[in-house]
């Protein structure tokens, strides 16, 4: 499998760091484990492989495996179009099953995948390469669809992202609290480069005493761990978004962030409500049974939303931000009443592309959890 890690690797977070075992957002973490809990049955052993792949890789891998998984994220950029050619020479290159669980177009409001016809080429011999083998492939929604079918492919389909599924059929979340009060516990977070919620950010803290901001890139675990350097330092004292130590959230101790799953989903399960940029924080809040609500900056983000009804608007949409109208209006019936039939669509996908998982056999209590539970992972770091 395409994984930075195993979920069963207890790593430090001085480890975690200097070998980038969050793969730049400790988001990817969560699609990953997510995939390894739903395919590791008794029969199958899952080997996390890395993130970078190289053709030299394909004799080992034809040799020792029976199929590559690959949980992939907004692949389909302009930055990762070097890891996208790599990987494709490495799946030209194999005899066994590639299946490809959700792979997203990095398009934008405004220009929709326009500016991705640079990468189109590499897209095209990707999706070719994994459709060699595979019966289909699985993108994260319709808009990642539709941007593959105007390339000429239609072997595809929409199956999520398998973050969602990480409980199989169980997900059921409710307002814990009638409404936000000045003792709620709140998570926002934010995508650095959204310098919007730095404002946001601000008028919450302020708000809500309890407010904690939940950092999932890279970057920020470096900062926890090791302070600014005097550059960052220098470059980002004036913003209000959170690139410095000596900004409110971290001087009054107000950032976690996570390096696994276990740690982070449990702690999001004792909060009230999550609001912010980063979409796998807020289906970590939802996956944990806490309300949250989705703010949608590109196609990543809304066809994901979209496609598992989670609460959210476009940031342009808004004039004004308050987590507690967006916690008294935010509604999940459709997102809890559409979750089982998501659930079987994203099965059906699995065994079509010939792979068993938890649920064909029964297994829905596995030992993939029990061996979670005698590990002892390295808690939030910050606070």
């Amino acid at each position: 499998m395409r994984a930075a890690k195993s979920p069963f690797d207890a790593v430090s977070p001085q480890v975690t760091y200097r070998r980038n075992l969050l793969g730049g957002n400790v988001g990817n973490l969560l699609f990953s484990h997510a995939a390894h809990r739903a395919l590791e049955t008794t029969d199958v052993e899952i080997v996390a492989g890395g993130l970078s792949w190289r053709r030299r890789q394909a004799r080992r891998i034809n040799r020792d495996f029976d199929a590559f998984v690959v949980p992939l994220a907004n692949a389909f950029r302009l930055s990762f179009e070097k890891e996208l050619i790599a990987l494709t020479a490495m799946i030209s290159k194999l005899r066994i099953p590639v299946v490809v669980l959700g792979v997203g177009a990095q398009g934008s409001h405004q220009h929709g995948t326009a500016p991705l016809e640079p990468i189109r080429k590499s897209v095209e011999a990707f999706v070719g390469a994994v459709l060699d083998h595979s019966a289909s492939i699985g993108v994260r929604g319709e808009l990642t669809a539709e941007y593959l079918h105007g390339l000429g492919f239609r072997d595809v389909e929409v199956i999520g992202c398998p973050s969602m599924f990480l409980n199989g059929r169980r997900l059921h979340v409710v307002k814990k609290i009638p409404e936000l009060d000045a003792d709620s516990k709140v998570a926002i977070n934010i995508s650095p480069y959204r310098k919007r919620m730095g404002t946001v950010l601000k008028r919450h803290l302020a708000q809500y005493p309890q407010l904690t901001y939940v950092a999932q890139d890279t970057a920020t675990l470096g900062r926890l761990l090791k302070g600014d350097s005097r550059f960052a330092a220098k470059k980002a004292i004036a913003s209000d978004v959170p690139l410095h130590t000596s900004h409110p959230v971290f001087r009054d101790h107000k950032v976690r962030t996570f390096v696994d799953v276990g740690p982070w989903l449990d702690w999001m399960a004792r909060q009230d409500f999550s609001f912010g940029t980063r979409i796998h924080g807020n289906m970590a809040a939802l996956i944990a049974g806490t309300p949250a609500f989705a703010f949608t900056h590109d196609w990543r983000t809304l066809e994901l939303a979209r496609y598992f009804e989670i609460p959210h608007s476009k940031m342009s949409d808004l004039k004004s931000i308050n987590a507690g109208r967006l916690h008294a209006g935010a509604d999940y019936k459709r997102l809890n009443e559409g979750h089982e039939a998501r659930f079987e669509t994203y099965l059906r996908f699995i065994e079509k592309n010939g792979l068993d998982h938890i649920w064909s056999s029964g297994e829905e209590r596995t030992t993939f959890d029990a061996r979670l539970a005698a590990i002892e992972f390295p808690p939030a770091v910050g606070g």
